[in-house]
C-alpha cells in the first residue's frame, strides 16, 4: 500500500508538479550530441544550438498538462532576459510533433519543443523514464549546458519557478 502510494505521489508530482524550487547541482561533463525533431518536423543538432551560447533543455512529462504548462510558461515569460544573456532554450519529451506544435501554440512558447517518440534524446541525457499504463513519461529534469558541457543538472525539476532556479545558476557561473 506505501509502495503504490508512493507511485501514485511520484507520477502526480510529474504530471502536475511543485512549485517549490529545486538547487539542482554543479557538474562537469560532455553535453550530449544528439539530435531530435521540432515541432515543425526539423531536424535540430543540439551541438549546433549550444554553440549558439548557454542552452537550457528541460525534460517535461507530457505537453499541455498543468504543470508542464507551468514549467514552459516559466520559461517563456523570462525568455526575453534569459535571451539577453544569450541563453537557448529546446523543451523535450516523448510527445510527437503534432503535439508539440499544439503546445507551442496554445502557449506562446518562443522556443523549439522536441518530439522524442522514440526517447533517443530522453536516453543521452540519462533522463529517468516512468509508466504511465503502457505510456513513457520523460520525469521533469533541467540542464544548463555552457561551452558545450553540461554545467548544472535538477533532477527534481521546479514547475513555476523554472526560469528563477536558471537564472540563479546563470548568476553563479559569472
Amino acid at each position: 500500500m506505501k509502495t503504490r502510494l508512493l507511485m501514485l505521489t511520484a507520477l502526480f508530482n510529474a504530471l502536475f508538479g511543485t512549485a517549490l524550487a529545486s538547487e539542482g547541482e554543479k557538474v562537469d561533463y560532455a553535453a550530449p550530441a544528439v539530435s531530435g525533431i521540432n515541432q515543425d518536423g526539423a531536424t535540430v543538432n543540439f551541438a549546433d544550438v549550444y554553440a549558439k551560447g548557454p542552452t537550457v533543455v528541460f525534460f517535461y512529462p507530457k505537453a499541455n498538462t498543468p504543470g508542464c504548462t507551468k514549467q514552459a510558461c516559466s520559461l517563456r515569460d523570462a525568455f526575453a532576459d534569459l535571451s539577453k544573456d544569450g541563453v537557448q532554450v529546446l523543451g523535450v519529451s516523448f510527445d510527437k510533433p503534432e503535439a508539440q506544435k499544439k503546445f507551442k501554440d496554445d502557449h506562446k512558447l518562443p522556443y523549439d519543443l522536441i518530439a522524442d517518440p522514440d526517447g533517443k534524446v530522453v536516453a543521452a541525457f540519462k533522463v529517468e523514464k516512468m509508466m504511465k499504463g503502457l505510456i513513457p513519461l520523460a520525469t521533469r529534469q533541467c540542464f544548463l549546458i555552457k561551452g558545450g558541457k553540461v554545467v548544472w543538472h535538477d533532477a527534481k525539476a521546479s514547475t513555476d519557478q523554472q526560469a528563477a532556479d536558471i537564472k540563479r545558476v546563470l548568476g553563479e557561473l559569472k
